[in-house]
């Protein structure tokens, strides 16, 4: 397996280098570079950290839980840490066989082995694997920090020394070698392996946009740019290609240095020839055609005398002795010499982040027909345990929980410490997820044997790579009371969203289990690490704490209790007694669920946290019990098809930030009536925002800490009365505590089967309260602020209807299965049938009734009976049943009618969803006499993969840091902020991940707010490249991304490029959700601006008409952002000199700015002073037109102002769209305003209120500084 590493050179991306092995897992020997090193696989759905940290749901004090964060030292202790970890760096020479000395950078911190790392990717040195560094004739230990090494100083010469090959370093440069021949091969990233994945930026931008800055003039060059966008991207064109989703990279084009390369089928090497030094034999055909038998030996490659049918190891004459592979096939090649040397000068060339393995395997949905070639490497992983060099230890599997566990026992009580820690952490994941991931695949393929083959095929149970696996079906009824089968598809997913947030809190001592859970070919596998011992008793044996039934018997236990206790703050759970068999209190501190069971290893695990959550009332109908007045009025709560529906944690976030919100409210009000001596009318206390209540929680200083973990209002604890004010605050919002803020929930409320002590009724009845305001809470304020999506609506019934399809399918049908499919879903043709396979493959035998024992290898073709009417009959009733929404609709035309929706979105969408894989090409979805699909435009079936993200804490809170910084308009600090966060990310995930793309993306608009046009463009250039193979081609966020790059590379003068970016942007997002979008209004508000500049004055009007329509469907036609539109518009009607329609444009602007902001402000000054320009203008040309008419060609004309919009004032509406506004200020203005900030300050320190507060005189405009913000 390839992998790739990097080395502590902050943002210096040519410290990524590759290397073909990887190294020990123990936990003694993780490295630096091992992070993110090896590829995982499987995309996880959600962003962690967005531009602005509104998506990082996990709160602070879980990271500061047992030394987690480590935060008290606040932010001066963190960058005094990161200041001892960066020593000074220093240069050594480096002198390798057959080439000149070089220079290279190096850390004090940096392995030997990372500067083997860097020969291995260099071009001049690629081609060696098998080495050794010497420093005055010492071999340097590849594991020893380069400061530990003796005599290693400024100007040190390293040697490069050839070391003898054993089997495994000749199997890890086969590998190397074959690697470097496909680097340019996009196949890896279609098929998704080796976590390769695709990008196109380079097609937008004709490579790096570093050396590309200089080569366009602004002036000179505007007309010999092609501004022409194709057809299927203007505004109302209801075209929607799916082959330019992948445009073809010239840099793809096959370059063959070898025609075959693979292993020899004389291998292994009799015991004579292995005595003579013979390691393994290799058999190729040169792009020449010469047939050649090639011996790898303890001293290198050479020609031996063997053919295809006759065994002759002896070497032949001549032999071509080379240490390197290479360094053979260039003296016995010509074509091979050449071609080799020119692909890697094009591999090197290409941007670092094209050919970095992502942390986790990313899918294309898409993929052109490739052709399939022989591939050694490739056939051998396929059909072998690949133990030896893929595994880190030779000769034995993984003990994968022990790995786990150990990392998570890793120091961490500073910043190092902690990066190593988060470092290994992150590293054993992702290789725990690609390997769960594989096995899945492995389990329903039918290539893993059941541990009890004998049950029936969903009840089987598998362990793989010492890692277990589990079907997602009801396996002897256990879920029988949830909901079945139902119940046992969703619990799964449950039970890791419960294992994220333990692992989140991160208490010492207390264990999960690694989790990963896939759906594949239409089964839900839970893939999990094995607790040690627990496969050798019984499972009531094992648990001491929670319940193996459901709550019919609890036991509990003094350690869990005390580990569980830590948690319960952070994860907003109540310590709670319930009721064993035998009527006791047993006190728990998680769901009745939740199980402990101590390993063999000693640790305290808890496994099952499917109820980690509180239930959804709203989909949890209980006899008794009624719902909130909101909730009844939206007709809660339905019967859902299982019970385990449950709150999401962010769900649980937001609802406790209201509440808080309430509680200061209401204790804000309290001391209002206090203060007002308890005037009678306001002797009725109610909890409201009212105008008044708002007005006195902004204007009264209260000294209470911000953490909602424990906001207490200190200064009310002086006196009964304002002891009494807390309580009721307390009483009001549900606090569990009389004397501060702090809500929790029973997790066991609401369960079936389970019982609660008679003197906790009260505490229950309180607890049923919260669940149901949580509820209410749901659907009046939270589910309202979501659009809903028809679209996802129906493929998410789709895909439920497609998974049970699918099981019943056989491999030999799949492809015909998912064609019939997508053709019954999509297509316009009425009667779609089924292409079973041929008659002659499909086997008679009479054991077509025996039990089938393989979980992917159903046999029966009921699928082909499917028909588009029955399908989008079963779509309405799913629809109806499951998300209670009536879809009036038939068949996909009718969607495509009624909603305004897309086929090839809801393609894409089933497509991810579904894990399928379709040919690339132009499909004819509403032909009525032929399907869209056949059985060859399905290339692949891809796993679904859900797991946990492990994050780097100290990164993500120097990012928020970063961000406070940029808010409170510190940029300079901001930006340092920013910076040491990108260090930190990469120290911790390597090169690549979704983190390190919001960081690059903050760090280029920050470049671009303070100047450094070109900083900012190779921080966007990197954001977008790691979006597009993290994310994906066609990620929301990489449209997003490429919007921002085309601005900063219009603002360096890239003009033609800036535009082709925005047709990307604009392509893509048809593609995904169509051109009714309100996104889609800023995208062209940014082309029609761009086609205004280099003076394409009608293009430029279709795209801001577009725009202005869809700003006034979405935001109304009173909105500002709508007066905005209509100021472009106007803006190109004047250059055309078409002043009336201008006017007219203006004058809506100018009446929206009137009504909305007052005659005084700004905007509304600046358009009434456009419209009098304007005024004038239309004033002078119709004097123009009627002295023409009146005097034909003796008329005497005054010249009329017909400029071209000049590239800054064009920039500067750029940046007002996109949210960037630079404020003119004088020096002197800056030093009054800072003077009044430090002022207002103290004032609000001292307790005067902030009316008090004057502006000393009126601000001079000089200068400008720039302000992120919003428009609208």
């Amino acid at each position: 397996m390839c992998v790739y590493t990097h080395t502590h050179r902050g943002e210096n991306l040519c410290g990524w280098f590759y290397f073909p092995f990887t190294l020990s897992s123990t936990v003694p020997r993780q490295r630096p570079w091992e992070s993110g090193a090896q590829c995982g696989e499987g995309q996880n759905a959600s962003t962690a950290v967005m531009n602005g940290g509104g998506a990082h749901y996990h709160s602070e004090e879980e990271s500061k839980q047992d030394g987690g964060g480590d935060t008290d030292g606040g932010e001066d202790s963190n960058e005094q840490e990161v200041i001892v970890i960066q020593d000074t760096g220093f240069t050594v020479k480096i002198q390798a066989p057959g080439t000149e000395p070089f220079d290279l950078q190096v850390s004090p911190q940096e392995m030997v082995q990372e500067i083997h790392q860097v020969l291995m990717d260099r071009e001049d040195t690629c081609h060696r694997t098998c080495f050794s560094l010497q420093l005055d004739g010492n071999v340097l230990d590849n594991f020893a920090e380069l400061k530990s090494i003796e005599g290693l100083q400024e100007g040190s010469l390293l040697k490069v020394v050839e070391e003898p090959y054993t089997v495994r370093e000749a199997r890890i440069h086969v590998r190397h070698i074959r690697d470097l021949l496909k680097s340019l091969d996009p196949s890896d990233a279609y098929n998704g392996v080796d976590c390769n994945s695709l990008s196109f930026l380079s097609v937008f931008t004709d490579g790096d946009l570093g050396d590309s800055g200089k080569r366009k003039k602004k002036g000179s060059d505007l007309e010999q740019i092609d501004c022409t966008p194709p057809e299927h991207i203007l505004p109302g064109s209801k075209e929607r290609p799916l082959v330019p989703l992948q445009p073809q990279n010239k840099d793809w084009k096959p370059m063959q240095c070898l025609k075959v390369l693979t292993m020899s089928g004389w291998n292994p090497p009799p015991g004579n020839r292995k005595m003579h030094g013979d390691l393994m034999y290799l058999y190729m055909v040169t792009v020449e055609e010469r047939h050649i038998s090639i011996t790898a030996s303890t001293r290198g490659f050479y020609l031996n005398q063997s053919t295809t049918y006759t065994f002759n190891p002896k070497p032949a004459n001549p032999s071509f002795l080379s240490h390197s592979l290479v360094e053979l096939l260039s003296q016995i090649s010509p074509a091979f010499k050449k071609n080799f040397t020119v692909l890697q000068k094009t591999r090197v060339q290409r941007h670092p982040f094209e050919r970095i393995a992502t942390p986790f395997q990313v899918y294309s949905w898409t993929a052109p027909q490739v052709d399939h070639t022989m591939d050694c490497v490739r056939a051998e992983d396929a059909y072998t345990s690949r133990l030896g060099y893929e595994e880190h230890i030779p000769g034995q599997t993984r003990d994968w929980n022990e790995e786990l566990q150990t990392t998570r026992e890793l120091a961490r009580k500073n910043l190092p410490e902690r990066l190593l820690r988060e470092r290994a952490i992150f590293k054993v994941h992702s290789d725990f997820a690609a390997a769960a991931t594989r096995g899945s695949m492995a389990v329903i393929d039918g290539n893993v044997m059941a541990i009890n083959p004998g049950e029936e095929t969903r009840m089987q149970m598998f362990i793989w790579n010492n890692i277990f696996f589990s079907l997602g079906f009801d396996v002897r009824d256990h879920y029988r009371e949830l909901g079945g089968d139902a119940a046992a598809h969703a619990a799964p997913t449950n039970d890791l969203n419960g294992v994220r947030a333990y692992g989140a809190v991160d208490v010492e001592g207390l264990y999960t289990l690694g989790t990963v859970v896939v759906d594949y070919r239409g089964y839900r596998v839970t893939a999990q690490s094995i607790i040690p011992g627990i496969l050798e008793r019984e499972q009531e044996q094992s648990v001491i704490y929670g319940s193996i039934d459901f709550g019919k018997t609890v036991v509990s236990h003094g350690k869990y209790l005390e580990l569980l206790e830590r948690t319960s703050r952070p994860l907003k759970v109540q310590r709670h007694d319930v009721l064993n068999e035998k009527d006791e209190p047993v006190e728990l501190c998680s769901s009745v669920e939740c199980k402990g069971i101590i390993g063999n290893d000693g640790r305290h695990y808890i496994l099952d946290l499917l109820r980690t959550f509180p239930p959804d009332l709203n989909f949890l109908p209980v006899e008794g019990e009624e719902l909130s007045p909101e909730s009844v009025r939206q007709g809660f709560p339905r019967q859902h098809r299982h019970r385990l529906a449950c709150l999401r944690q962010e769900l649980i976030e937001a609802f406790v930030e209201h509440r808080y919100l309430l509680f200061m409210k209401m204790a804000a009000l309290q001391l209002m009536q206090q203060k007002a001596n308890k005037e009678s009318k306001m002797a009725t206390l109610t909890v409201n925002s009212s105008p008044e209540l708002t007005w006195y929680i902004h204007k009264t200083p209260l000294s209470f800490s911000p953490d909602l973990t424990n906001p207490t209002l200190t200064c009310l604890h002086q006196d009964p009365k304002s002891r009494e004010v807390v309580l009721n605050a307390c009483k009001a919002v549900g606090s569990i505590s009389n004397t501060s803020f702090d809500i929790r929930f029973n997790p066991d409320i609401f369960s079936p089967g389970v019982r609660f002590p008679e003197d906790s009724v009260d505490d229950i009845q309180k607890q049923k309260q919260l669940l149901k305001d949580a509820a209410a809470f749901l659907v009046s304020c939270q589910i309202p602020s979501l659009r809903i999506g028809i679209s996802e609506l129906i493929t998410r019934c789709a895909k439920h209807i497609f998974k049970t399809y699918l099981q019943g399918v056989e491999l030999s049908a799949l492809s015909a299965a998912v064609s019939h499919f997508l053709n019954c879903f999509l297509s316009s043709f009425p009667d779609a049938v089924a292409h079973l396979p041929a008659d002659e493959l499909v086997s008679r035998r009479k054991n077509r009734k025996r039990r089938n024992r393989v979980p992917g290898g159903g046999d029966n073709t009921a699928w082909a009976s499917l028909t588009p009417s029955e399908l989008w009959k079963n779509i309405v009733s799913e629809a109806q049943s499951y998300y209670n929404f009536t879809l009036h609709c038939e068949n996909a035309d009718q969607v495509v009618e009624k909603y305004g929706l897309q086929k090839i979105t809801l393609l894409r969408e089933i497509s991810i969803k579904a894990g399928i894989q379709i040919l690339i090409k132009e499909y004819n979805f509403d032909s009525r006499h032929k399907p869209a699909f056949t059985e060859e435009d399905i290339l692949n079936i891809f796993p679904v993969v859900k797991h946990v993200n492990p994050k780097a804490s100290d990164a993500f809170h120097f990012f928020q840091s970063g961000q406070a910084k940029v808010q409170q308009g510190y940029l300079k600090e901001g930006c340092e902020l920013i910076n040491e966060a990108l260090n930190l990310f990469n120290n911790v995930y390597g090169a690549m991940h979704v983190e390190i793309c919001a960081c690059l993306r903050l760090l280029a608009r920050l470049n671009y707010i303070m100047g450094d046009h070109h900083e900012a463009l190779s921080n966007q250039q990197k954001a977008v490249l790691m979006s597009e193979r993290v994310l994906g081609i066609e990620h929301p966020n990489t449209i997003q991304e490429y919007m921002h790059l085309a601005l900063y590379c219009f603002a360096n003068g890239q003009l033609s490029t800036a535009l082709k970016l925005l047709y990307r942007a604009r392509y893509l997002m048809l593609m995904v959700c169509g051109e009714d979008h309100p996104e889609m209004a800023l995208l062209d508000s940014n082309i029609g601006l761009v086609l205004h500049g280099v003076m394409e004055y009608d293009l430029s009007l279709r795209f801001l008409e577009n725009a202005l329509a869809i700003n006034s469907k979405y935001h109304g036609p009173r909105s500002l952002k709508v007066a905005l539109s209509h100021h472009l518009v106007a803006r190109v009607y004047e250059s055309k000199a078409e002043f009336r329609s201008a006017l007219q444009h203006e004058k809506e602007g100018y009446t929206i700015y009137k009504n909305q902001v007052g005659e005084a402000h700004e905007k509304t000054k600046e358009s009434s002073e456009y419209l009098k320009y304007l005024t004038q203008q239309a004033v002078a040309l119709q004097r123009t037109m009627n002295e023409i008419y009146k005097n034909g060609s003796n008329a005497s004309i005054m010249p009329l102002k017909f400029t071209a919009p000049s590239m800054a004032s064009v920039l500067e509406q750029l940046n007002i769209i996109n949210g960037i506004i630079f404020i003119p200020l004088s020096q002197k203005d800056l030093e009054n305003l800072k003077a009044e900030v430090q002022r207002r300050q103290q004032l609000q320190e001292s307790g005067k209120s902030v009316e008090e507060l004057t502006v000393d005189g009126p601000l001079e405009l000089e200068d400008k500084i720039p302000m992120d913000v919003n428009v609208d």
